[in-house]
């Protein structure tokens, strides 16, 4: 392996010769221009290339492990079909919901063009791979930086190392290596194919006008009933049932309201208007920024894992691909300390009849005001002092404390009307973020439901201990409910700890049951911010004509 220090001009070497003379035989350049670069490995190009890429650690390192050999620019086929296949994708970098100005693919054509030295070709050498690893980072994890998006997204894109990437892509086939860098799901895929669709709609006329309307309802008629209509049908929901709101419209706006999460119940209120009203370059906005987190998501799921969908409203349990157990979910109001995050875990325990220990922000900012005012109010909840131990109400003056000096806790000890229920599973976290059962069982029959502290709390929770504790268990049912009767607290620890994502998708595929694309609402404004930011980093809707 050869060490440079300072490059000599790679045009003065002696061993420049016989590829100046070949580069002008090239007829200015014209086989560069075709996409064929070519390259003598002279001490000049390597010198240059170790110049080039000193500045860049990751090039610096392939380049230093490879001897400074060209990647891209060589004369053999192999080097050729390197360029046409990151050619290729930087050209389709737009369809991957990329933003394609960044990899100034045309630079790299008019940099190839006009090579006529090896300092030229060292130059493009290092411009192909630069932009190839840009591409890299883009397309398999994601343009953006989770965390610097907007608060509550607390979640890593999984980064590859460039060096090894460079490496492993100088071993692979060009092709297959570059087809494999998008995330490689069903989702993926779905996303991609509803992008196109919408690109397409974009370009031409779209769903037609809107409805002009704040709300319909059945038996009425109306030329606003007739755009509602023929909108849906040229959504796919049926055929136009003219100006009279009857039973063919009732289903119309039923089974839209059943893909974008609304109640059912045909009824075009303020809402679904609302809904119907969305563009489809609105609905572009929410499948880029699907997209952009499904690439931060790039990596194994687990085989069996939990899938929490906040804007959903939905917790899932997933095996092998396939929605196993699904039920509804409450989550964290639209506060910014209620919100609740995105994160992946594993959940490794459930507590049955377990103790709600009283978050110190929920103590000192909701029940110590109202302990204040009465001292035994919320009763079923057990002062305790910093060893644990309860403490008389009684002996407390607690107007002479505030948030900042309240020295005491709050628990509830089970019950049936505790306020994590009867179970909670635990997947230990930062955040203090867990699922768990509720006694509040009226929140699950309402549309949204964005109404707790944070945590998430479940409308089956019972069916899903069942579900974890079957792959431990031959009475899974049995066993919970024994546990259950005893009244105490009990601990069981998952043989199988299970991955649990918090994830936050206002755009998805249906189930395997198959049906329309999904929409759902940006419950706390977190997709608007992902579009803003893919904006600004140069995403672009397009519409494209058919």
């Amino acid at each position: 392996m050869t060490e440079f220090a300072v490059p000599e001009d790679p045009m003065q070497t002696t061993r420049t010769r016989p590829i100046r003379n070949w580069l002008a035989a090239l007829a200015c350049g014209a086989m560069l221009a075709a996409g064929a670069p070519v390259l003598a490995q002279g001490g000049g190009f390597a010198q240059a290339v170790a110049q080039l890429s000193a500045g860049d650690r990751a090039l610096a390192a392939y380049y230093k492990a490879a001897d400074y050999g060209a990647l891209w620019t060589g004369r053999g086929n192999r080097e050729r079909q390197r360029v046409r296949e990151l050619m290729a994708a930087l050209d389709n970098a737009g369809a991957q919901g990329l933003p394609a100005g960044r990899y100034d693919a045309a630079g790299l054509k008019a940099m190839a063009a006009s090579a006529r030295s090896e300092a030229d070709l060292a130059k493009l050498e290092v411009a192909y791979s630069k932009a190839f690893l840009a591409y890299v980072h883009d397309v398999q994890s994601g343009i953006l930086t989770p965390r610097r998006v907007a608060a509550g997204i607390e979640r890593d894109a999984p980064r590859r190392d460039p060096a090894r990437t460079l490496a492993a892509f100088a071993r692979s086939s060009p092709s297959a290596f570059i087809a494999a860098l998008p995330p490689q799901t069903a989702e993926y895929a779905a996303l991609l194919s509803e992008k196109a669709r919408l690109e397409r709609l974009a370009g031409g006329n779209g769903w037609g006008p809107k409805v002009q309307a704040s709300a319909l309802q059945k038996g009425q008629s109306s030329p606003a009933v007739a755009q509602m209509s023929a909108r849906l049908a040229a959504m796919g929901y049926g055929r136009s049932g003219g100006a009279a709101y009857g039973d063919s419209v009732v289903q119309q706006v039923a089974a839209f309201q059943r893909d974008h999460g609304l109640a059912p119940d045909g009824v075009a209120g303020k809402g679904t208007i609302a809904e119907i009203n969305e563009e489809p370059e609105d609905r572009l906005a929410s499948v880029l920024a699907a997209m952009e987190r499904e690439r931060w998501m790039n990596f194994p799921l687990g085989k069996r894992h939990i899938w929490v969908n906040i804007p959903d409203f939905t917790a899932k349990i997933v095996d092998s691909g396939k929605v196993t157990l699904s039920t509804r979910s409450v989550v964290g109001q639209n506060q910014p300390s209620h919100r609740s995050p995105e994160f992946s875990d594993v959940m490794e325990y459930m507590v049955i009849n377990p103790t709600w220990n009283v978050p110190r922000s929920i103590v000192v900012n909701e029940y110590l005001p109202m302990l204040k005012s009465n001292p035994n109010a919320a009763g079923q909840l057990q002062l305790i002092d910093q060893s644990g131990r309860s403490v008389s109400r009684g002996s407390v003056n607690f107007a002479s404390y505030d948030a900042s000096n309240f020295p005491y806790g709050l628990k509830e000890p089970p019950s049936t009307g505790n306020a994590l229920g009867t179970v909670k599973f635990m997947f230990p976290n930062p955040y203090n973020i867990y699922l768990h059962d509720t006694p509040s069982k009226s929140l699950f029959g309402r549309e949204s439901r964005a109404y707790s502290h944070g945590c998430i709390r479940l409308a089956d929770p019972h069916d899903f201990a069942y579900a974890l504790l079957a792959q431990q268990t031959r009475d899974p049912k049995g066993f919970f409910q024994s546990q259950l009767a005893t009244g105490r607290e009990t601990t069981v620890h998952l043989e199988h700890p299970v991955p649990v994502h918090i994830v936050y998708r206002t755009a998805f595929a249906p189930d395997a049951r198959g049906g329309a694309f999904q929409y759902r609402r940006d419950v706390y404004g977190r997709d608007a911010a992902v579009y803003s930011a893919l904006a600004k980093a140069g995403v672009s809707i397009r519409g494209i004509r058919g």
